[in-house]
């Protein structure tokens, strides 16, 4: 395999399976020496030494800049925290891109458009990584695989994916092109209306026949979760579409996580899921204000499930910060 160094990290389409297995396993390694457990002795010593690193939020973030953050000072970066830039306002995307290409090491972008972060990364010079667009989220994917692997024991592509709720959002987009990728099943559950794209599906073919992954595509919450390893959900309106809460509501509703789901899985080791933050109680403003309006105390998940055993999401927030400072030392540095 090539080295990763000089690589943009911006779906992982980019990345051959080979590629985001060996990206896995670097986290796992990365995870171990901040663990203080025995890891790979190539690994030792400040790896980002000397790097400087911008992270670009035109999105609220938390786990997304923490983990950024807590991974480039583990290995010894410098971090730029940026919100309020000129980028698009005053200055156009490509002149700001070449001006933090001639500053920075590297470069992350959390945004809507995909667009701006391609074109970041074609004038940048430098790595960009993707935090988060409107149509994937390649980070979180493999903090997801991560935590599925090290619960089950199994490797990607033994494992079995159910995500139930907007099939087309980008959470769920970005874990079908990995399970394509890495040979998994992957099984969407959603309404007719918010079935993922059919053009994304098609392009995913050739990578999934190769990989020998299974995609499928169902109305039947309880049809998509027998004898997975994994039952995956995520908010019901995604940011910048709050317009749309009273719609989705009305279609979700018959496509929350309940216990009851989890026991249709057949397998009592099932594992839940979420991208964070959940909507599984009254303790936020959204939540409440949507309880007021629809009279809903819960709604992706039920908080039953959330705090259940099943329930490994925390250990999958941590997983973005092993699994991030792994992109960011791949594409940094000559060790893949």
């Amino acid at each position: 395999m090539k080295s990763l160094k000089g690589r943009s990290f911006l779906t992982l389409k980019d990345f051959t399976t080979e590629e985001i297995l060996a990206l896995l396993h670097l986290s796992l390694e990365l995870k171990a020496k901040k663990k203080g457990a025995s890891y790979d002795a190539s690994l030792q010593g400040k790896l980002l030494a000397g790097k400087n690193i911008v992270l670009i939020f035109d999105k609220s973030s938390t786990r997304t800049r923490c983990s950024f953050e807590v991974a480039a000072f583990d290995e010894g970066a410098q971090v730029t925290f940026l919100t309020n830039s000129q980028m698009g306002k005053k200055e156009s995307i490509e002149d700001t891109a070449k001006v933090l290409g001639r500053l920075y090491d590297g470069i992350q972008y959390r945004g809507f458009s995909p667009a701006v972060i391609r074109e970041i990364a074609q004038h940048s010079q430098v790595p960009v990584w993707n935090g988060l667009t409107d149509d994937d989220h390649p980070t979180q994917v493999l903090a997801d695989v991560l935590t599925a692997m090290e619960h089950t024991g199994k490797d990607p592509n033994q494992l079995k994916f159910a995500y139930i709720g907007d099939g087309r959002n980008n959470v769920s987009n970005a874990l079908m092109i990995g399970a394509a990728k890495l040979g998994m099943e992957y099984r969407i559950a959603a309404p007719k209306e918010l079935f993922p794209d059919e053009s994304l599906v098609a392009s995913l073919a050739e990578d999934a026949k190769l990989s020998g992954a299974k995609i499928v595509v169902t109305t039947d919450p309880n049809e998509a979760v027998k004898g997975v390893d994994v039952i995956y959900t995520d908010v019901w309106v995604s940011m910048g579409e709050e317009d749309q809460t009273e719609k989705r509501v009305k279609l979700l509703k018959e496509y929350q996580v309940t216990m009851d789901l989890l026991k249709a899985s057949s397998n009592p080791e099932v594992l839940f899921e979420h991208c964070l933050p959940s909507f599984h109680d009254l303790n936020t403003s959204v939540a409440q204000q949507i309880h007021e309006q629809f009279g809903l105390r819960e709604l992706e998940v039920t908080d039953e499930v959330f705090r259940s055993s099943h329930s490994v999401v925390f250990d999958e927030a941590e997983n973005r910060m092993h699994t991030i400072k792994a992109v960011m030392v791949a594409t940094l540095t000559d060790l893949l």
